[in-house]
């Protein structure tokens, strides 16, 4: 799940972030209609994709706390794969509605993106053509995107605490807590803005909030991720020890 991530992360920011940073350096902030369409097929296939890993790496987490017995049952390497394949199925089944639906729609005024790249909601907002159709699939979709795995996520923790507060050492409860700190961090950094561009409708008035958000979530959570969950790895802590010159002593 964590390399999936991995991967996941490199390519959402891959989507965006070299064409932004190519465009700052020629001072030409174009792309191509089909080039637009692909950006914007392959960033919803990739955010998409965190979700669902989010999700199942929390049901990962229960069965490890609440029931540690029976993970390498239920949690065996086909069970894994075949998650996978779900998540990466139903991520880019849910992209391609989005891009066919936009692929039919037409472009007569303005062209130009208020975004640093081409995102479902900005481009509905040029287009001339009836969106009703486009704007209920986003909202239908996106839901279910970003709610569903969410939904799953409050799930395994209000397991997951019930079960750790249930443990009588201190020293186990701090265990298991930090066994799910990295997640929750990425989980809160992910969702807290994704969350708020897509399910709530933009205002011309935001005053480029909604810019700002997706800054962050697309550019910002992704190079997180890696320094977030390699915290808990006992070499990375003592590569940063000596990094910053911080030595313990033992007696």
């Amino acid at each position: 799940f964590l390399a999936n991530l991995s991967f996941a992360d490199a390519c959402f920011s891959s989507t965006t972030v070299p064409k932004m940073l190519v465009n700052i350096q020629r001072q030409s902030q174009t792309i191509p209609y089909g080039g637009c369409l692909a950006q914007m097929h392959f960033f919803m296939t990739f955010g998409a994709l965190d979700d669902f890993l989010l999700g199942v790496m929390a049901y990962d987490r229960y069965v490890a706390i609440c029931r540690p017995l029976h993970y390498s049952t239920l949690m065996r390497p086909l069970v894994c794969m075949l998650l996978l394949v779900a998540c990466w199925l139903l991520t880019n089944l849910a992209a391609l509605l989005h891009t066919l639906l936009m692929a039919r729609l037409s472009f007569c005024a303005g062209n130009s993106i208020h975004h640093f790249f081409c995102d479902v909601v900005p481009l509905l907002q040029l287009s001339c053509s009836d969106t009703s159709t486009n704007q209920v699939a986003l909202f239908t979709v996106g839901s279910m995107i970003l709610t569903g795995p969410l939904s799953l996520i409050i799930l395994s923790y209000a397991h997951i605490i019930s079960t750790i507060l249930r443990v009588p050492s201190a020293s186990g409860r701090q265990k298991a807590f930090s066994t799910c700190g990295s997640h929750l961090t990425v989980v809160f950094l992910f969702y807290g803005t994704a969350i708020g561009v897509y399910l709530f409708p933009p205002s011309s008035h935001s005053g480029g909030k909604d810019r700002v958000a997706a800054v962050f979530y697309t550019v910002v959570t992704p190079m997180l991720n890696p320094f977030i969950y390699s915290l808990r790895n006992s070499d990375m802590k003592a590569a940063l020890r000596n990094l910053f010159g911080i030595h313990t002593l033992s007696s």
